[in-house]
C-alpha cells in the first residue's frame, strides 16, 4: 500500500492541523502584523473553524508566537546544514553566507515578521525575541563561530575579529536589501529583477573569496565551486513588500 493513502493516526491529523494553521498564520502576521491579522481569516485559510484554531493556540498571541518560531527553526535549519558537510571551514562559512542571501531573497514572511519583532523591540514594547534568540539563534550563531575558529587555526582564513567578520559578511546581504529601492533609483535600474540579483549574489560571494581567505586563489576556487552548485531560488517580490507594524 501507498504509505501516503494510509489511513493517519489521530496524532498524525493533529500533528497536520496544527500544521495548517501555523502556515496560514505565518502568512497573515507577515502580511498584515500582529494586531492586524485576523484569527477568522486565519483558521479559514487552515480550513478549520475558529473553535479548533484555539484548541490548539489558546489566544492570538499564543498562536503569533508559535508562527514565528516556527518559521524561525525552519531558517535556522536550512543555515545549519549549509554548515555541515566535510568540505573546509572557509567553504562551509561562505555556503552559510550564501544561504543567508538566498534567504532574505526568497523568505518574506521571515523578513517581515522579524522586522516586527526588531520594531517592537525598539519601541519597549514586549516581543517574542528572547526565546528565539536561545533557543534558535544563539546555537547557529555558534556554529558561525565554531568555523571561523577552525578556518584561522587551520590558517585558511584571515586572522580577524570573528564578530567583524560576521558583520561585514551577513551585514552587507541586509544593506543590499534595504538599500535596493534607493540604490535602484540612483542607478537607473531595478536591483531587484533576476538577472541583476543573480549578478549581486555573484558578486557578493566573489567578493568574499577575495577577503578572507589568506590564499586567493583558493578563495576564487571555493567561490565558484559554491555558486556553481548552489542554484539561485525564486525571489520575493521586495516592490511589494511592506510590513506592517501596527
Amino acid at each position: 500500500m501507498n504509505p501516503s493513502s494510509m489511513p493517519k493516526t489521530q496524532t498524525e491529523r493533529a500533528d497536520q492541523t496544527r500544521a495548517r494553521i501555523l502556515d496560514a498564520a505565518i502568512a497573515a502576521f507577515s502580511e498584515n502584523g500582529l494586531a492586524g491579522a485576523r484569527t477568522e481569516q486565519i483558521a479559514e485559510a487552515a480550513g478549520v473553524n475558529k473553535a479548533l484554531l484555539y484548541y490548539y493556540f489558546k489566544s492570538k498571541l499564543a498562536l503569533y508566537s508559535s508562527a514565528l518560531e516556527a518559521v524561525a527553526e525552519r531558517v535556522v535549519a536550512s543555515s545549519m546544514a549549509a554548515m555541515c558537510g566535510r568540505r573546509s571551514a572557509g567553504e562551509r562559512l561562505v555556503q552559510f553566507v550564501l544561504n543567508h542571501f538566498d534567504r532574505i531573497h526568497s523568505q518574506r514572511a521571515f523578513q517581515s515578521l522579524m522586522q516586527q519583532e526588531l520594531m517592537r523591540l525598539r519601541e519597549g514594547e514586549a516581543n517574542a525575541l528572547a526565546p528565539l534568540v536561545e533557543k534558535v539563534f544563539r546555537p547557529m550563531m555558534g556554529r558561525v563561530t565554531e568555523l571561523l575558529e577552525e578556518g584561522m587555526r587551520t590558517r585558511e582564513l584571515i586572522r580577524v575579529d570573528e564578530w567583524q567578520m560576521m558583520y561585514a559578511a551577513l551585514g552587507a546581504n541586509v544593506f543590499f536589501f534595504l538599500s535596493g529601492p534607493v540604490m535602484g533609483m540612483l542607478v537607473g535600474k531595478d536591483l531587484f529583477e533576476r538577472k541583476a540579483l543573480k549578478a549581486r549574489r555573484r558578486a557578493a560571494v566573489e567578493y568574499l573569496g577575495q577577503t578572507i581567505f589568506l590564499d586567493r586563489r583558493h578563495g576564487a576556487r571555493v567561490a565558484a565551486r559554491v555558486l556553481d552548485e548552489t542554484p539561485m531560488p525564486q525571489s520575493g517580490d521586495f516592490k511589494k513588500f511592506e510590513v506592517k507594524f501596527k
